[in-house]
C-alpha cells in the first residue's frame, strides 16, 4: 500500500473536518497534538479488506469509499465517508481490520492520528466517545437506508442520491466522478451510467465533461434522487448538527 503524503503546512487546520470541529475545545487539546494532515489521491486504496488500521482518519475534502469487491471482480458500495466524520473506528472497535476496501473517490486533505492514541482519547474523555457513539449511529442508520435504496429504487434516484452525497461533501460544484467510478459504486454496467448522466444533463441538472460532473442544479438534482437522501441527511442533522451538509 502506497504511502500517504504529508503536507508541509505550519498552520493545520484539521478543524476542516466537521466532527473534529464539533468537539469542545479542552476536548481537540487532547487530541490535536497527535494529528497530522495528509494527501490521500483518487484511487488511492487507503485500506484493503483485513487490512488492520493503524490510523483513524478524518477526511476534509477528500471523499472515501467503503467498498464491497466481489469475487468476480464486481463492486459496490457500502459506506462513503467525508468532512462529516472519521474512518477506521466505526465497526473495527473490537476486530481492528477493515472488512472492505478503502477507496479515494475524490482527492483531498485529510487528518490522520495513531489509532492506540485515538482509543485512548476516547476512553479518556467522555464527550469525544459520545461525539463518536453519535457518528456511529448515524454510519449504521446510512447503512441500512442504502440496503433498502439499492432493493426498491432505480438506478437513475440512486445515481442523483450519490452525485449529491459526494457535492455535500466538497467546496465546488465541479466533482471529480466519472462514469466508470460511478458504475462501480452503483454495482451497474458504465453503458447505463452514461444513459443516465446524458438524461440528467439534458435535463440541464448536470454539465458532463471529461472525467468529472459539474452540479448545475441542485434543487433539480434533490428533486430526481430517491427519499433516502433526504432521510440520511436529516439523521446527521439531527445527531450531529452541521457536521453533514452544506452551509
Amino acid at each position: 500500500m502506497p504511502e500517504h503524503s504529508l503536507t508541509q503546512d505550519a498552520r493545520p487546520n484539521h478543524r476542516a473536518n466537521r466532527l473534529l470541529a464539533a468537539l469542545e475545545p479542552a476536548d481537540f487539546a487532547c487530541l490535536e497534538p497527535h494529528l497530522q494532515i495528509i494527501n490521500l489521491e483518487q484511487d488511492q486504496v487507503v485500506h484493503e479488506a483485513g487490512d488492520t488500521f493503524r490510523y483513524a482518519y478524518f477526511p476534509h475534502d477528500t471523499v472515501v469509499a467503503l467498498v464491497a469487491v466481489l469475487k468476480d471482480g464486481r463492486s459496490a458500495e457500502m459506506a462513503v465517508y467525508g468532512r462529516e466524520g472519521v474512518i477506521g473506528l466505526v465497526g473495527t472497535m473490537v476486530s481492528r481490520q477493515a472488512f472492505g476496501r478503502y477507496v479515494v473517490q475524490a482527492p483531498g486533505a485529510a487528518s490522520r492520528i495513531d489509532m492506540e492514541l485515538m482509543r485512548e482519547v476516547i476512553s479518556s474523555r467522555p464527550k469525544v466517545l459520545q461525539l463518536i457513539l453519535r457518528f456511529s449511529e448515524a454510519m449504521m442508520a446510512r447503512v441500512l437506508q442504502n440496503v433498502a435504496c439499492n432493493a426498491v429504487h432505480s438506478v437513475e434516484a440512486r445515481c442523483c442520491r450519490w452525485i449529491l452525497s459526494v457535492h455535500d461533501r466538497r467546496d465546488q460544484d465541479t466533482l471529480p466522478l466519472t462514469h466508470e467510478l460511478l458504475a462501480d459504486m452503483l454495482g451497474v454496467q458504465r453503458s447505463t451510467i452514461s444513459t443516465i448522466t446524458r438524461a440528467l444533463q439534458e435535463a440541464g441538472l448536470i454539465k458532463q465533461g471529461r472525467g468529472q460532473i459539474t452540479v448545475t442544479d441542485r434543487a433539480g438534482l434533490e428533486g430526481a434522487a430517491c427519499e433516502c437522501y433526504a432521510t440520511v441527511r436529516r439523521r446527521f442533522e439531527r445527531l450531529l448538527p452541521h457536521t453533514y451538509a452544506r452551509e
